[in-house]
């Protein structure tokens, strides 16, 4: 994907617009949601009728936006600094055997510091998709009739992607701690 042009100059700034708005999106909602009901409840049980995750939306929001911007400092902005500024687009990393990116991705996974917050950022995502996956089905009126499949292929989307982002980033983690 690192020296594909669709993927370079035709999906990526697609994917960060999304990401962007998506972001924008859900603290104006937030926002505009406080805002609506301007009188408190004597008591609240949000506990009664919504789920931790769906409550703490916001918040596991922010936790992969400090996630996304510890990415970019990780791996995008040293690949724009590659590709634009020094003008190499091959992939390869001198000196060494084959493609850059695996060796940058090992590298990466050498600190307990980072590997702990790649680990944690992948369990906020996992718990913000499991609630989120269903909820944008639900918001754009398609679940009639196909909420429980929707929402068991929502649970498994939710937790075998994290999940397999936690593999690699322990798996590395191990690989370098052990050897």
């Amino acid at each position: 994907m690192g020296t594909n042009p669709l993927v370079q100059f035709a999906l990526q700034p697609i994917l960060i617009f999304g990401v962007v708005f998506h972001f924008v999106m859900g603290f104006v909602l937030e926002l505009k949601n406080k805002k609506a009901n301007g009188v408190k409840y004597a008591k609240n049980n949000g506990a009664a009728n919504s789920t931790w995750v769906s409550r703490n939306m916001i918040w596991s929001g922010v936790a992969i936006l400090a996630f996304v911007v510890l990415h970019f400092i990780d791996f995008w902005f040293p690949e724009i600094n590659t590709k634009f500024v020094q003008g190499d687009w091959s992939g390869l990393h001198e000196g060494v055997d084959g493609y850059r990116y695996f060796h940058e991705l090992e590298h990466k996974f050498h600190s307990h510091i980072r590997t702990i917050a790649y680990v944690i950022a992948f369990i906020f995502l996992m718990l913000h998709l499991l609630h989120g996956f269903t909820s944008a089905f639900q918001s754009m009126g398609a679940t009639a009739g196909r909420k429980k499949t929707l929402q068991n292929i929502g649970k498994a989307y939710s937790i075998i992607i994290p999940l397999g982002f936690i593999v690699i980033a322990l798996y590395h983690h191990l690989k370098y701690v052990l050897s």
